[in-house]
């Protein structure tokens, strides 16, 4: 063990170590875990500049972004577990990798001291061992993939607690450190947000990697910044088969997703838990000043299932800040409260993520029953949940919908998404190349009826008429061609295309 943390354990060895305000009591799955810290980084993306941004000295190294790249794993039961120290540790070699240990331990000392409970309590709570085994031998099988993105600012390591209880029922549990696009602090920014998304998407990419990975069935989990960050990555990438927020950013910063078009409620038809801290009064909300609106509410197309924690505020959703907090922290409920209850959320993740990635039918009966039933102790949480309402409107999803009847009903299942979505609408030049695209599949029928939709939607397009005349034309259906050609030329007479066909065609202007 580095000199540092050996300092530390030889100055609590001979005390009994004090009672810790926080006690994860959940037993673990049928698996030992696995510790594997790999130091990497994203070359596609660079993190510093020329110039130091607080010395001003020129930069010297690489100035690739830095991945620091936690893995808990299933494993087998065997070795001596770390403590939580060495979690601790990692935090000093987050941004520069290769350190020497004077300076680590250095730094550790200063953060040491500032702790909240103190450096004594730090100490206790820095030798208490944890369940992880480093480098432990792999479990065989394939395990499905959970990425794990902390709050902002954060170390990987945040809820190292909750990712060794996932590795050890069965899942690879990935996390990175919560970084901002061009320093180690976090910005509380859209270009923040998505250096952190980005992150995660490394952190997929990296799961491709890892023999055991199941990447076919991925979730990702976030706390608080790292719970908006999340959906931002859903958004974009289908991939991603489940979501959870521990009382994730995504219902306290509605501006940063109005601010990012593309984060719509139809391209999220991922299914959410949402893990919500004690519910804030109308009072504090308006103080905040900030739209008091909820994108978990605008999620239609997806199951949301919401889980209300009372006892619970903000920070008590990262288990390394229960550790270190002392107990004057604690007021209207006990320290005993809140970790009773933290427990409970973990329980929850766990049997969230059995039933969407394992597919558990228990677990989706788990989460279907009353709280009590599942031997949640009276008002420790309440669970409320909203169904998809059905297909999203998008491009894809009419596309889909359309290929059932060969394209025959396309204007009626557009209609429809219209119908649940107004908002819902395609441009002239999508739905064009729409048409475009089935010609070139071999598909004439079909581009037709996409077509014949775009000149439905725009009548007074005459370059509309003219793709439509070219898919007639494709379908050597002379006669509608040259109706449409000469449609088109009608709109538009200077459409050179229309006369050159009508010419080829045989047909009078």
């Amino acid at each position: 063990m580095r000199k540092l943390l050996t300092v530390i354990l030889c100055c609590v060895a001979g005390l009994s170590q004090a009672a810790s305000n926080f006690s994860f009591d959940v037993a673990p799955g049928q698996h030992g875990v696995g510790l594997r810290v790999v130091e990497q980084y994203d070359y596609a993306r660079s993190y510093l500049g020329k110039y130091d941004v607080v010395t001003g000295k020129p930069v010297s190294g690489e100035t690739a972004r830095p991945m620091q790249t936690v893995i808990w794993y299933p494993a087998a039961k065997s070795g001596k577990p770390v403590s939580y120290g060495e979690y601790f540790r990692l935090a000093a070699s987050e941004e520069r990798f290769g350190r020497s240990d004077a300076v680590i331990n250095a730094e550790l000392a200063t953060r040491l001291n500032g702790t909240p409970g103190g450096k004594e309590h730090a100490g206790e709570e820095m030798a208490r061992r944890m369940w992880a085994v480093r480098d432990a031998k792999p479990a065989s099988g394939k395990f499905p993939v959970v990425i794990y993105a902390p709050s902002f600012g954060a170390h990987s390591y945040e809820n190292a607690d909750l990712c060794e209880y996932l590795a050890s029922h069965g899942y690879v549990v990935i996390a990175s450190p919560s970084m901002g696009a061009h320093g180690r602090s976090m910005t509380d920014d859209v270009e923040g947000i998505e250096a952190q998304a980005a992150d995660i998407a490394f952190l997929i990419g990296y799961a491709h990697t890892l023999p055991q990975a199941d990447t076919g069935n991925i979730a990702v989990a976030g706390y608080s910044w790292g719970g908006i960050s999340n959906v931002f990555v859903a958004a974009r990438d289908n991939r991603v088969k489940a979501l959870v927020n521990l009382d994730g950013s995504v219902r306290y910063w509605p501006e940063r997703i109005q601010e990012a078009k593309y984060v719509q409620p139809s391209r999220l038809t991922v299914p959410m838990l949402f893990l919500a801290a004690r519910p804030r009064s109308l009072e504090d909300l308006a103080k905040r000043g900030k739209p008091v609106t909820s994108f978990l509410n605008e999620m239609k197309y997806s199951d949301v299932r919401i889980v209300t924690l009372p006892a619970m505020e903000h920070f008590a959703f990262s288990s390394d800040a229960l550790r270190f907090m002392p107990s004057s922290a604690y007021s209207e409920y006990s320290a005993a409260e809140v970790s009773q209850s933290h427990s409970w959320m973990a329980r929850y993740v766990l049997q969230y993520l059995d039933a969407y990635l394992k597919q558990q039918p228990s677990a989706k009966t788990f989460l279907d029953n009353e709280p009590k039933k599942n031997g949640v102790p009276d008002h420790l949480l309440t669970v409320s949940k909203t169904l998809s309402t059905g297909a999203p409107p998008t491009m894809e999803m009419l596309a889909h919908e359309s290929a059932k009847s060969g394209f025959a009903d396309v204007q009626q299942v557009y209609e429809g998404l219209r119908k649940a979505d107004p908002k819902f609408e395609l441009s002239e030049s999508d739905m064009n190349n729409w048409g475009y695209g089935l010609m070139r599949a071999g598909d004439t029928q079909g581009a037709i009826a996409v077509l014949k939709l775009v000149t439905v939607l725009h009548p007074d397009s005459g370059n509309a008429y003219d793709s439509l005349a070219e898919a007639y034309e494709t379908a050597q259906d002379k006669a509608q061609a040259i109706e449409h050609y000469r449609r088109s030329l009608k709109l538009d007479p200077k459409n050179a295309n229309a006369v050159q066909h009508l010419k080829l065609l045989g047909a009078p202007l």
